[in-house]
């Protein structure tokens, strides 16, 4: 038992233990329901993405933490959410299933390959068990009822074990002409430890054998980091459906902006209205809102959300819901609060406008990802040099040049796309040949997001240019012929944008 174990244990000392109580506790109650639920459709997609990953490693044994639930304050957890990779091989998601581990064990069935497929996670407990009363942080009385082996089975199409086999079957048969093992570390600390503790018992000490050890998960890492690149149908699926629900957020979100405004603080407003929706539309928001009004909208990640909005000044609003199913959207709008540009932050505008537009342009198979800033930063560059911000003497080409120029990323510092998907900048860890200079393919899902930020105090521009940011961001998904821009349903173009808001976010 670890640390916060205990501490959640330790609780309620004071509770009766007596055999009397625990009877009448464990008595009583209606019979449960004995159905079982029905295979769902996230689970067939996974059995599909396990079949590759088994045949990506024949014959070793591949293990896939969930990951467990996180202490936020003294006894209070966050929120669970599975590890990535656990969601996209298994179709769990949302709050589902703390502490649960996924095993790809090598089939031995004469040689013909493969993998079965095992879930390891802590059941439901009987009720005349002190858990079922007892244990806040896993009982059936404090956090709702887990599944049932059987139950977990039908839903998932997996073998089922208790979690209390798991440490068992990591290590059985490792060592030299044996199994290879290979855990996610990241994951689960703890999981990654008891599948080093079987490497040692199981004679894997030497330095070379311990490295090879890390450097194989870190391999098995990479892989279900990449695999994830291209998108299969459902999950384009689940994407159009985050993007869908973020849409509706940012009307929300428009529709308040007098009370934002009447309020003051009003980025917590605006943060609070989007999140709202989120919650209710998903699972929540799928990264920390950045909701950034005036000079807030030139700090790129401004997520503190503690200004005021007011009127004349730019909201940049960067968020995106999360499906139940964890697949996130994440779409930016930059918008005037009083429903007009001014002259200054139209220049801007249109200028990310059009900026966007040669990225999107750029977003096709055949190009490489890279391909997408290169369009849209070529935009950037030649706004800034007809607007007399770069160096003197400094051409185009200069600056676009990578090792001898970039003077034009002082005022946007940050790529312009990144995939996504189960994670707001997803397959992370793919090598860069498969990822920025990989080939744009279709059902691969990302974002065009260019941007000019230009900061109060910055003596480098024109007065009436400081203080204004402006992002403008659409998620899309390649297609055989180009992108299909999933928030395509947002207004994008500055008229389009001041009748939005004008209008109460009514489209």
């Amino acid at each position: 038992m670890n640390a916060s174990e205990k501490q959640h244990q330790a609780e309620h000392r004071e509770r009766p233990s007596n055999e009397a109580f625990r009877s009448f506790m464990g008595g009583g109650w209606a019979p449960r329901a004995t159905g079982l639920p029905e295979l769902t459709e996230a689970a067939r997609y996974a059995a599909a993405r396990r079949e590759a990953l088994s045949a990506a490693f024949p014959g070793e044994r591949l293990v896939v933490p969930a990951g467990g639930l996180k202490i936020r304050s003294n006894d209070t957890d966050y929120v669970f959410r599975p590890h990535s990779a656990f969601a996209y091989l298994t179709g769990l998601g949302a709050d589902r299933e703390p502490d649960a581990v996924l095993v790809l064990e090598p089939l031995r069935d004469g040689g013909a390959g493969g993998h079965e497929a095992v879930l390891y996670f802590l059941p439901l407990a009987d009720r005349d068990s002190e858990e079922f009363f007892a244990d806040s942080r896993v009982g059936e009385f404090w956090v709702g009822a887990r599944p049932t082996l059987r139950s977990a089975a039908a839903e998932l199409g997996l073998t089922t074990r208790h979690l209390g086999e798991l440490a068992d079957a990591v290590g059985k048969d490792l060592g030299a002409g044996g199994l290879v093992a290979r855990v996610v570390r990241d994951a689960d600390r703890e999981v990654a430890q008891q599948v080093d503790l079987a490497r040692a018992q199981a004679g894997l000490t030497s330095e070379a054998q311990l490295a090879s050890s890390v450097e194989g998960d870190a391999v098995l890492a990479r892989w279900l980091s990449t695999q994830r690149l291209v998108k299969d149908a459902w999950e384009v699926r689940q994407m159009e459906q985050a993007v869908t629900a973020t849409a509706d957020a940012f009307d929300a979100v428009v529709a308040e902006l007098p009370e934002a405004v009447r309020r003051g603080r009003g980025e917590r407003w605006v943060e609070g209205v989007f999140g709202l929706h989120a919650r209710h539309a998903g699972n929540g928001v799928g990264y920390d809102s950045i909701c950034a009004a005036g000079e807030h909208a030139t700090t790129l990640h401004w997520i503190r959300n503690t200004g005021d909005v007011r009127e004349g000044d730019l909201l940049l609003l960067d968020a995106g819901v999360e499906t139940d199913t964890l697949y996130t959207a994440d779409v930016t709008r930059t918008v005037p609060v009083d429903g007009t540009f001014s002259p200054a932050q139209r220049k801007v505008y249109d200028a990310v406008l059009a900026a966007q537009e040669a990225g999107l342009a750029a977003a096709r198979p055949g190009n490489t990802f890279k391909d997408v800033h290169a369009a849209a930063i070529r935009v950037i560059a030649q706004h800034l040099l007809e607007w007399g911000l770069l160096p003197e003497g400094v051409t185009l080409e200069q600056t676009l040049d990578a090792q001898e120029g970039q003077f034009h990323r002082r005022w946007m510092v940050h790529g312009t796309s990144h995939h996504l998907g189960l994670d707001v900048h997803d397959c992370a860890l793919a090598l860069r040949e498969d990822y920025v200079d990989g080939e744009l393919r279709e059902g691969m899902v990302l974002t065009v997001e260019p941007g000019l930020y230009f900061k109060s105090d910055d003596l480098l521009v024109p007065e009436e240019l400081r203080g204004i940011g402006v992002r403008i961001e659409d998620d899309v998904v390649i297609t055989s012929d180009g992108c299909r821009n999933l928030s395509r349903m947002l207004p994008r173009s500055a008229a389009d944008v001041e009748a939005w808001v004008r209008s109460g976010g009514a489209r």
